[in-house]
């Protein structure tokens, strides 16, 4: 089966997404997996969506950005103002074929490949919570039927591993090491974590949840994009970080008369 890329949390952000396509590109990727929110907080969803319409993806999820930009003039409940203003400027910047192509299910299982996306988590999509740490993951792998789930919605790459059972009395699940590294803490100076790219090998014995970070809007202090690959005949898992033209993203956000704020943590990633 071909490598699979799986990107999460574009927000609108076309300069990112151009990176990160033109990283697929010379990785060879000519499969996909959106894991949501398209859409939200930048200024370009009907340039992002475009782009999205020429690849071929073997899934699609519906995140909580794009569910409220569908949702006409019902009440938008659960965002700070600042997501609302986004969402209420991104309805009236789409057509109805950009909103179609946003309809899509909460979660999603890809047939003979091991692997289920979702937005939020898999124990109650719609409730859109989030998982920071191995606690957070005991209820989401309760209702994971695949080897291998991808999902996003916190901007913040972590990711779990489940065995089989209780291990010297220990949790079943762990923290994947590297995966989630915060560019916040330079004292951790392991160049594996401030890499461009980090492998992970997974086992046929044991369920992975992995959150691939977000494309448009970076939350663990590194601006750049980050994205998955999935190669199920290795057995790997890598996890890619984008440098993009930040500064012209920022100018698209002002232009269009987006809160400024949305400008300003690009540059940061937080």
């Amino acid at each position: 089966m071909p490598k699979i890329a799986i990107l999460s949390d574009i927000h609108a952000n076309a300069d990112a997404l151009e990176a990160v396509l033109r990283r697929c590109n010379t990785l060879g990727i000519a499969e996909y997996i959106s894991l949501g929110d398209i859409v939200g907080y930048n200024a370009e969803p009907g340039r992002c969506i475009q782009m999205l319409m020429n690849l071929r993806f073997r899934a699609m999820v519906v995140g909580n950005h794009d569910d409220f930009a569908l949702a006409g003039n019902l009440e938008i409940s659960g965002f700070n103002p600042i997501a609302q203003a986004a969402i209420c400027w991104t309805r009236e910047h789409l057509s109805e074929a950009e909103k179609n192509f946003l309809r899509r299910p909460e979660s999603a299982i890809i047939p003979g490949t091991g692997i289920s996306a979702v937005h939020a988590t898999l124990d109650n999509p719609h409730s859109w919570g989030y998982i920071f740490e191995s606690h957070h993951a005991e209820d989401h792998f309760a209702y994971q039927l695949t080897q291998v789930c991808f999902c996003g919605h916190s901007h913040r790459p972590v990711a779990f591993t489940k065995e089989g059972g209780m291990l010297h009395g220990e949790r079943a699940i762990r923290e994947i090491p590297g995966w989630c590294h915060n560019a916040s803490h330079p004292e951790n100076d392991d160049d594996s974590l401030i890499a461009d790219e980090l492998i992970i090998p997974y086992s046929r014995s044991r369920k992975y949840l992995f959150n691939v970070g977000s494309i448009g809007q970076p939350r663990n202090n590194d601006p750049r994009a980050s994205f998955a690959v999935i190669d199920t005949d290795r057995g790997l898992i890598t996890r890619y970080r984008v440098p993009y033209d930040v500064a012209a993203a920022q100018q698209k956000i002002i232009a269009a008369g987006l809160p400024e704020k949305l400008a300003l943590r690009l540059e940061c990633g937080c």
